[in-house]
């Protein structure tokens, strides 16, 4: 899509399964994207190497380091000069039992609302003056339906996505007009990780679904992307892309 020709656009997490789609969308798209990895070095480089176009780049951080954040943001401007989307995909959980209140610790409750919540914030704020400037800005927080269902890896994953939510309602208020905030929010999604799981487990979520089969990383993207693209009267709202999960 010619419309994000000469746009540049940031993507934390951008080595995941779910990020990596989204990278690669935006730069089919003619966009210039800049996104953050954590630990998994070789894949960054692999994606980094392998996105169409030019202007691409990535770094290393964590978006609990709010300095790392204020740096990066000093790096696009200097370096691009602008950022018109800002996505936070960034994201931890790990599965834990619902039930099984003390095996959910506070050390992984503090974790999981660290970077599920306070690093897209964080995030929010370190590139909003670059956002707003823009004039048409657009921050899309990657979500989950378990914000909503209660239902996924354990309680504080659940509640993290329902803040993200809550978080991409006010800032949408708060920043508009010249900054559009919304939600995309996956249902279980195809990911290498989730290959890697049980394939019983998989295969019984996957018919807990209307549609019959779990979403693809691309198809993820694809929503990203609308939302900069088409959906452009869009605002503080959740974008569910989940297969109809929430029905059944």
């Amino acid at each position: 899509m010619s419309s994000m020709r000469d746009k540049v656009v940031v993507v934390t997490g951008g080595s995941g399964g779910i990020g990596a789609a989204i990278c690669r969308e935006f730069a089919q798209a003619g966009a210039q994207v800049q996104f953050s990895w954590r630990s998994d070095e070789a894949g960054a480089k692999e994606l980094l190497a392998g996105l169409p176009g030019s202007g691409h780049g990535s770094r290393r951080l964590t978006v609990e380091d709010t300095p790392a954040l204020a740096a990066w943001a000093a790096e696009v401007a200097r370096d691009r000069g602008r950022c018109d989307v800002l996505v936070n995909c960034a994201g931890i959980t790990r599965f834990v039992p619902h039930a099984d209140l003390d095996a959910l610790d506070d050390a992984l409750i503090d974790e999981i609302f660290r970077t599920n919540w306070r690093g897209a914030f964080a995030a929010v704020r370190a590139f909003r003056p670059l956002l707003a400037a823009s004039g048409d800005g657009l921050v899309v927080n990657i979500s989950s339906v378990a914000g909503v269902t209660g239902m996924g890896s354990n309680v504080a994953y659940c509640a993290s996505k329902a803040a993200l939510d809550s978080m991409t309602k006010s800032l949408a208020r708060a920043l508009a007009p010249e900054i559009r905030v919304l939600s995309v929010s996956p249902g279980l999604v195809d990911t290498d990780f989730v290959k890697g799981l049980d394939r019983h487990w998989r295969d019984e979520q996957a018919m807990r679904t209307p549609l019959r089969r779990l979403a693809s990383p691309e198809e993820i993207a694809a929503a990203v992307l609308s939302v900069a693209t088409v959906l452009r009267y869009s605002n503080g709202c959740i974008i569910p892309v989940d297969g109809g999960r929430p029905l059944t």
